[in-house]
């Protein structure tokens, strides 16, 4: 069991990564020639998600809701606010969920950065649970 100091600077680190790689999509969404690194096949493609019906949701590129999501994850982590963070990651985890579900069932296409945004948000959820329920130890 990971004591709550560790949880608290795993959630930063994490929420970093998912800063740059949702950074990473929104600059794919918005460049006139996005990046190729992660296009292998029209299967496991993210310019077909960044691009594509799934890269905007009422007219917000999702990257940037993505980029925000984390930002506030990770100032709920710096502060150590555990109630934001929880609120925060459970949204992560729905709007994850649903992106997942399109990708996967209606486009058929793997974007490898969203997949890798998706484990972050999966993983900084559990962490928040963790935070917010007994079975943590503190280390205050």
């Amino acid at each position: 069991m990971l004591k709550e100091k560790n949880i608290w600077n795993l959630m930063i680190v994490l929420a970093l990564i998912g800063i740059v790689l949702a950074t990473y999509l929104l600059y794919n969404f918005y460049a006139v020639v996005p990046s190729t690194i992660c296009n292998i096949s029209s299967g496991i493609n993210c310019n077909a998600i960044t691009k594509g019906t799934l890269s905007t949701l009422f007219g917000i590129p999702v990257a940037l809701v993505g980029l925000i999501g984390y930002a506030v994850i990770l100032f709920s982590s710096l502060t150590k606010k555990k109630k934001m963070a929880l609120g925060m990651t459970a949204f992560g985890m729905l709007f994850c969920l649903r992106l997942t579900i399109l990708e996967l069932f209606f486009i058929k296409v793997i974007c490898p950065v969203c997949i890798a945004c998706q484990i972050i948000m999966l993983i900084v959820f559990l962490l928040s649970l963790q935070l917010n329920y007994k079975w943590v130890k503190s280390s205050k």
